[in-house]
């Protein structure tokens, strides 16, 4: 599998990353998925603290043992658990990313964090103090780089331009176009977008009109729109699964393009979806069959 450099930061990533947010909670079943993931030569795994109040990590650190200098692993903070442990508050303060990023060293079993995610954020953030405590775990080796994950346009620009963030993590995919517009700023900061939601929680997949059924709606496609524009893609592209990979790999400016899956059968889908690719033709048709729509709030007023 080839592999694309997170910005200028000397970590290079597989094209095809994993997601870990949808591991199901049995260890074994987690593990059968990461065999998987590593034998197709996927070396980028991302989770976050919230995932499942860190089990999605302790999981992690299963994969880790005996292979830490094989993967590059991410994971996120800024999401606060709160005493229910059933919801949470947003905390970007350096004295809790100080002390979460223990935490999650802890759980991954690791010494080290080799992307360190801030895992959302708001204009009411203090946010050089933030980006204080990401080069602060720098400097101490705790983490070799850190990111962003959010779609704001106002947070992201702030965040890039006054800090030295090698990635961007947001949603991008066929039917979500709407980072398109801001994709030249990231460009113009050196960082390197990481998607999410790549097939769209399996909308671009085989199943993906009988899943488009079950929702009110995604991006900003109604329910109807959706179930027609999916119904288009699937009539008219050979492969969509294949496709959509293709298109999000295709942005020079996307060094890793992530995938989740429940079960081995579902990564090794994406995984021959990868591996077949898409033509030139296929990804027109994918554009021409689409809306590049654009994101209603937190916009910026110039570049």
């Amino acid at each position: 599998m080839k592999r694309r450099e997170l910005g200028t930061s000397g970590l290079f990533v597989s094209e095809l990353g994993f997601g870990a947010m949808s591991l199901p909670n049995h260890l074994s079943e987690a593990n059968e998925i990461f065999d998987v993931a590593r034998h197709a030569g996927i070396n980028f795994f991302d989770t976050a603290d919230l995932y499942g109040g860190g089990r999605n990590e302790e999981f992690i650190a299963s994969l880790l043992k005996g292979r830490r200098n094989e993967i590059v692993l991410a994971t996120k903070v800024g999401n606060q658990l709160n005493a229910d442990g059933k919801s949470w508050s947003w905390n970007p303060t350096k004295r809790h990313i100080t002390e979460a990023v223990k935490q999650s060293l802890r759980r991954l079993g690791t010494d080290y964090i080799d992307l360190y995610q801030l895992h959302g954020g708001t204009m009411e953030d203090h946010v050089d103090e933030t980006i204080d405590a990401f080069e602060s775990l720098k400097k101490e080796g705790l983490i070799l780089q850190y990111g962003i994950s959010s779609i704001r346009p106002t947070v992201i620009k702030r965040f890039l331009e006054r800090s030295s963030a090698v990635s961007v993590m947001m949603q991008y995919n066929v039917l979500d176009r709407r980072p398109e517009e801001w994709i030249p700023m990231i460009e113009n900061f050196g960082a390197s977008i990481i998607t999410r939601g790549t097939i769209a929680k399996g909308f671009l997949t085989a199943n993906g009109t009988a899943n488009a059924k079950a929702i009110k709606g995604f991006a900003s496609y109604h329910k109807n729109e959706l179930i027609e524009t999916i119904k288009n893609l699937h009539e008219n592209i050979d492969d969509l699964h294949a496709a959509a990979i293709a298109f999000a790999l295709n942005e020079r400016s996307v060094a890793s393009a992530l995938v989740g899956a429940k079960s081995k059968e579902q990564l090794l889908d994406s995984i021959a979806a990868y591996e077949k690719g898409s033509s030139f033709e296929s990804l027109k048709k994918l554009r021409d069959m689409t809306t590049q729509h654009k994101y209603e709030k937190h916009r910026l007023e110039s570049l």
